[in-house]
């Protein structure tokens, strides 16, 4: 019998406890934290994400301040912003939504963020600290700590398990390898496959967990995997809704093709084969935002000499 992992309960879940932290720290200092998202340009997709923060941080009663900046902005311009940003005490954490325009050095410029500040986990500082298993970080990746929030739900044991991540970005397939290894005892034995990999089933068939964030529709199909394999499924995918004969479906009042979000997997086979599963909406999407907000209350609790119970990931 297959389970789907429910990322809205696991969310509803988080923003429960981060409600009674916060609610601690205002009445005993009468302090409360401040996000600061810069969107640049006008991206539609970027757009609908700043507006799911909104309705999160809107929700914790957190506030947060969105800063719109034009797409021809230069690269100096945006540093100075950030770095007068790192330097206002009122401000607890930055955010810097992709995509950047091409006259930014992305890399460059993320790590203009304060460590201090750094919500999202991406600086170089952050990020290193995920490979040395004596750190126990604040802060990481919020899809990667998405995919370890749904993992835990399954209430598996993951220790030794052969572990595939099907991608290797450098903000989810990378950071999910090493939050999978900071055990130095209970860690899963992981492969990590890419566009180069050959012959991606031969691996993905030996998987008693695969992880997958590639944003390819139907990428990994009920062939590809065994029976009882626990499916993490990080993929944003719109297509086109078809009918019987593969037809589109014309929307009525827009007279446009209809649309849906999916993951990577084809979830309606794999489904049927996998011991866990998680759906796409629903599934890890609905734990990152939240994931977001989880890592800048332990920014706010560190800027204050709280107390921050930092994230286990094993």
């Amino acid at each position: 019998m297959t389970t789907i992992i429910d990322g809205t309960k696991i969310a509803q879940r988080i923003k429960e406890e981060l409600k009674i932290e916060l609610e601690e720290v205002k009445t005993s200092l009468g302090k409360e934290p401040l996000l600061v998202s810069i969107i640049i340009g006008d991206n539609p997709a970027t757009k609908v994400y700043v507006k799911n923060q909104c309705k999160i941080f809107d929700e914790l009663q957190i506030k947060y301040e969105l800063v719109e900046l034009p797409q021809e902005i230069k690269e100096n311009e945006l540093e100075e912003r950030i770095v007068k940003m790192n330097n206002e005490p009122q401000i607890t954490g930055i955010m810097l939504n992709l995509p950047l325009p091409p006259n930014i050095n992305q890399r460059k410029i993320q790590n203009t963020i304060s460590p201090l500040k750094d919500v999202e986990g991406i600086t170089a500082e952050n990020l290193g600290k995920l490979v040395y298993a004596e750190f126990t970080p604040i802060v990481a990746p919020c899809t990667a700590l998405a995919v370890i929030e749904c993992l835990k739900e399954t209430k598996v044991e993951l220790k030794g398990k052969n572990t595939v991540i099907v991608g290797h970005s450098e903000i989810v397939g990378k950071p999910i390898l090493l939050m999978l290894l900071s055990s130095l005892l209970g860690s899963v034995t992981p492969t990590v496959c890419h566009i180069a990999t050959k012959n991606l089933a031969e691996h993905t068939k030996n998987a008693e967990i695969l992880i997958v964030a590639v944003g390819k529709s139907k990428l990994i199909t009920a062939e590809m995997v065994n029976d009882g394999v626990i499916v993490i499924d990080v993929g944003i995918n719109r297509v086109e809704v078809v009918d019987e004969k593969g037809q589109p479906v014309i929307d009525e009042k827009t007279g446009k093709p209809k649309t849906k979000i999916v993951g990577d997997v084809d979830f309606e086979s794999v489904s049927r084969k996998a011991s866990f599963i998680t759906p796409v909406p629903g599934g890890v999407g609905s734990v990152t935002t939240v994931m977001l907000a989880r890592n800048l209350v332990n920014l706010f609790k560190t800027q204050l000499g709280l107390k921050v119970k930092p994230y286990k990931f094993l």
